[in-house]
């Protein structure tokens, strides 16, 4: 699986587990639904920015949200 795919996959786990819609977690972030919509299916990569916000908004670290192992 490509890193893009990968990473679709991962942020979609991550709001699923919080039982969140696209919707509803833009609501909570700022940031665009549609962005949800195109990672989550490997369409496009989130800015560092973008990460960072959803690594705070669950409290988890950058390489838990992207799946990387240390």
């Amino acid at each position: 699986m490509d890193f893009e795919s990968q990473l679709g996959k991962n942020l979609r786990e991550w709001r699923e587990g919080a039982g969140l819609t696209q919707l509803k977690l833009s609501e909570l972030t700022g940031i665009n639904q549609s962005m949800f919509s195109r990672w989550e299916s490997g369409e496009n990569l989130p800015s560092i920015r973008d990460l960072i916000t959803l690594a705070d908004f669950y409290h988890i670290s950058l390489d838990e949200l992207v799946g990387r192992d240390s």
